[in-house]
Parts: structure tokens; sequence; C-alpha cells
């Protein structure tokens, strides 16, 4: 994988998100070496509890899900016979609510990917043994073997797919934040915005993405004002005082922001949301495991029997991401191409 490309993903992904977190005072931060915060938040046997401990960032569930033995029985040798799968996160070292963080009892991994990790394990009957590190060295976890499978809202790319498998999970959507009082929406036709004040983070896809729309505006006698903030708390200063009229960034990142704004006179709401990876292609978030693992079937098959038994959608929605929801998972689909991966 190329520099540009972890870069790009990981601003994508990660680093928009863990600005909006800043916003919220009392989560807890990660810490720690790559085997902290490894507890399975099951409170039973044949039971996840999703949104266990975290902070506010999702409604607390139980979800029932226990081993279904035709789909375990895909898994490699090795696996089946370690009793757990190891998972990979790279939340080191701020998190990124609502999708990876230390929660509120100061040591559990909690977030809708660990969660996502556990409800799986459950699926193949296994102990979900969660190893949490830096973006980078989570994918040398997989490259090492120590890590069977890494869900850390990673994008699936053609340029990762030299390296790594995919089963799909989760849109990878950005979305436009607004006041909750506003009444302006993205209907998905970049003409919507003309007129309007944008705000969007250097350097980021969603960047690119809005640029490319303000240049065709030009060209057609219409105006989008961009701007650009320092930091997360100037931009949502900007927003609630009516200086921008959106700002464009990760969908997960403002469903949390949302969430913890509810009921205050700065409340917001997302006014749409558009493919990470443009027009041509819906953007997609992937398990990842090494190329050639045999993980990604059973994966696929784990992912789409929570689908088809309720438990997927009842994981997105104690989060607020439910309009990121796939209506199955494929094993390495079409993924960002190799010049905007």
């Amino acid at each position: 994988m190329s520099a540009h490309a972890t870069r790009r993903s990981l601003i994508r992904g990660i680093t928009a998100a863990t600005a909006v977190a800043s916003l919220t005072t009392g989560l807890a931060a990660c810490g720690g070496n790559s085997d902290a915060a490894t507890t399975t938040g099951n409170a039973k046997s044949g039971e996840v509890v999703v949104g266990r401990v975290s902070n506010g960032a999702a409604t607390q569930t139980a979800i029932k899900v226990s081993e279904v033995k035709s789909i375990s029985a895909e898994l490699p040798d090795s696996v089946k016979k370690s009793g757990k799968l190891v998972i990979g996160e790279g939340a080191l070292p701020a998190g990124f609510p609502p999708l990876a963080y230390v929660g509120s009892d100061q040591k559990t991994l909690t977030g809708s990917e660990p969660d996502l990790a556990r409800l799986l394990a459950a699926v193949f009957g296994l102990k979900p043994d969660i190893k949490n590190s830096t973006w980078e060295n989570m994918f040398v976890g997989i490259d090492s073997g120590k890590v069977d499978v890494a869900l850390s809202n990673i994008t699936d790319t053609e340029e990762r797919k030299k390296k790594y498998e995919f089963a799909s999970y989760r849109q990878d959507n950005l979305a436009f934040i607004v006041p909750k009082k506003s009444t302006w929406n993205f209907d998905g036709n970049y003409e919507n915005l003309a007129g309007r004040t944008i705000a969007v983070g250097s350097g980021t896809n969603q960047e690119k993405i809005l640029l490319e729309w303000q240049s065709k505006l030009a060209k057609e006698g219409k105006k989008v004002t961009v701007k650009h903030f320092q930091d997360s708390t100037s931009t949502f200063l900007a927003l609630n005082s009516g200086k921008i009229d959106a700002s464009f960034g990760p969908n997960p990142g403002f469903a949390y922001h949302n969430r913890q704004t509810a009921g205050t006179p700065s409340a917001t709401r997302t006014a749409g949301t558009y493919s990470g990876a443009g027009a041509g292609l819906q953007g997609l978030i992937a398990a990842t495991a090494k190329k050639d693992s045999g993980l990604a079937e059973p994966l696929a098959h784990a992912i789409d029997y929570l689908i088809e038994n309720g438990q997927y959608a009842q994981w997105l929605k104690a989060y607020d991401l439910s309009d990121e929801a796939v209506a199955k998972s494929e094993v390495n689909p079409p993924g960002l191409p190799l010049d905007n991966s």
C-alpha cells in the first residue's frame, strides 16, 4: 500500500472523526500497549451488549447471537484451533468515536467497530481478542499473522487488494452536517450547493470532492464558498453562529456529534450523505485480512447471517449509523481505483 493511500484513508476514516470527538469532554483516550482494552463485552453466553460503556456514543443494546456451526466450519483450521478471533483496531493514540475508543470504564475498547468484532466472533463461536494499536501497526499485525482480521473503518481499495482480502460491512459515506433548525438538505446533486458556504478539512478526500463541485459550479456561473478552519471546535462555532451553512466530512463522526449535541442550543443534524468514493462508485468499509488467508468468505457469510437475522440492523441503529447499511457483504468488491485510493 502506498503512503498516499494510507494517508487518504486515514484522513477520511479516522482523523476527521477524531477531531469531532475533541468537542466532547469525559471520553477517555486510548492508552497502553497493543494488547490493552480487550474485554469482550459479553453479558452472558449467546449475547453481545453493544454500546456498553460507550459514554453516550450509542444506545446500549443486548443482541442475541450464538455460534453458527455451518459458518464456523469454513474458518481456516489455525483459527478454529486457536479458539479465538484476533481482531485488529487502529485506534491509538486518541481513538475516534463512535467507531473505536476506550470507554467510560477506562479500559474497555468500545465503539461500533469493536462491537461488530464481538458479534462476528460470536457467530464463529470464538472468543474475541481485540488488539488495539496505531493505524500503521494494525496493518503490520495483519502482515505478520498476529492479527486475523482488522475492523477499523478500513476502506476497500484496489491498492490494498494487492496485499489484503475484504468482506464489506458498511458504506463509506461522507455527510453534510447543519444546525438542526436548518431547512437545507443535500440532494446528491452538486448544483444543490449553489449559494452556500461549506466548511471542509484541508487535504482531505472530502475537500477534493467539494473543490471539484466548486469548479463545476463556476463553469455554470454559480458559486459555492469553501471555508477552512483550524480545528473542529472553530468549525462548529462557525456553524452555530451562521457563518457557514454546513460542514462536509465523514458521516460517522457527524452522527456522533448529532447525538452529543441533541437537546442543546447547538444541536445538529445530518443533511445528506455522499459516497466517499465519489459519484461513480459506492465506497465500502470492509473487514480486512491477509490476502489468501481464507478468512474473507467466512467473514462475509457471518456478516450476511447478522444482516439476515436482524442483529446487524440493531448494531447500526445503536450507533446512529443505519444510513450506512449494506444489503449484503461482498468479498473483494470493486474498491477505490488506483488513481484515487
